[in-house]
């Protein structure tokens, strides 16, 4: 199965910025989306980010003119920029990547990574 693994969390201070990779592992044949989803401490998990394989990307309020997705079929993996961090900001980071693999046949897949921790504080 397709494996997720996110990092690139920590503690910023607000104003600073993170760069959150998202790295996919098996035998993927294409990525058709990426999604980035955060969830604070008591609160709902919530969208942030998302990118199509043909480029295309959406965010939410919140993260238009501050984040940025990025990422690509042939690289395997994702990223999220974060740029003017707020401590709003603090939550854990979760990438989810759909696409097709193939392990004897072919297959879609639905991962999530078990999320990378950001914290916004001075």
């Amino acid at each position: 199965q397709v494996q997720l693994v996110e990092s690139g969390g920590g503690l910023v201070q607000p104003g600073g910025s993170l760069r959150l990779s998202c790295a996919a592992f098996g035998n993927i044949q294409r990525i058709s989306e990426m999604h980035w989803y955060r969830q604070g401490p008591g609160m709902q998990r919530e969208w942030v980010a998302s990118m199509t394989s043909g480029g295309s990307t959406n965010y939410a309020d919140f993260a238009k003119g501050r984040f940025a997705i990025s990422g690509g079929n042939p690289e395997k993996s994702g990223y999220l920029q974060m740029n003017s961090l707020k401590p709003e900001d603090t939550a854990v980071y979760s990438c989810n990547v759909q696409g097709i693999e193939y392990s004897g046949h072919y297959r879609p897949f639905n991962s999530w990574g078990q999320g990378t921790q950001v914290t916004v504080s001075s």
